[in-house]
């Protein structure tokens, strides 16, 4: 058994130097390749979540401007639709007294037409209540013969 244990404790001197080499290898893959590697992949996930977030800041200021562009775009319809109505309003009111005018103006017209109607109508009147003797004496003499228009006159009398 001695002769055992005196070939193991050779073959443990003798990977003395690979466990030393094989430790000493992993502090350096520690140091030069698995540190490094965790400080870029934690970079890495910093840029992304960062870019990640950046986006959705980004996202949200777009959607509060898109917010506020609708705000502004309903505010300028709503004040068009206000304009819109203010001048229907005045062209309405306008029209209401061009309306107006015309009406008082053939309403005028009526009745200066009316006067004249009726002053022609009395000047007609009395040109026919003038003329109504002389026309009656006219048809007196048309119709009847001219003895009979001589009553109460001698044959050979002239007509006073």
């Amino acid at each position: 058994m001695d002769h055992i244990l005196h070939q193991l404790g050779g073959l443990l001197l003798g990977a003395l130097p690979t466990a030393v080499l094989f430790i000493g290898l992993v502090f350096a893959y520690r140091y030069l390749v698995y540190g490094p590697l965790l400080r870029m992949l934690a970079e890495r996930r910093a840029r992304t979540e960062g870019a990640v977030e950046k986006a959705n800041a980004a996202i949200g200021a777009a959607d509060a401007k898109s917010q506020e562009y609708e705000a502004r775009l309903r505010a300028a319809r709503t004040e068009i639709y206000q304009r819109r109505e203010q001048r229907m309003q005045a062209l309405s009111a306008e029209r209401e007294r061009a309306l107006d005018s015309a009406r008082q103006g053939a309403h005028q017209r009526v009745q200066t037409a009316r006067t004249a109607i009726d002053h022609e109508a009395a000047e007609a009147r009395a040109q026919i209540e003038a003329s109504i003797e002389k026309i009656a004496a006219q048809i007196l003499q048309a119709i009847l013969p001219a003895s009979v228009g001589r009553v109460g006159q001698a044959p050979g009398e002239s007509p006073r």
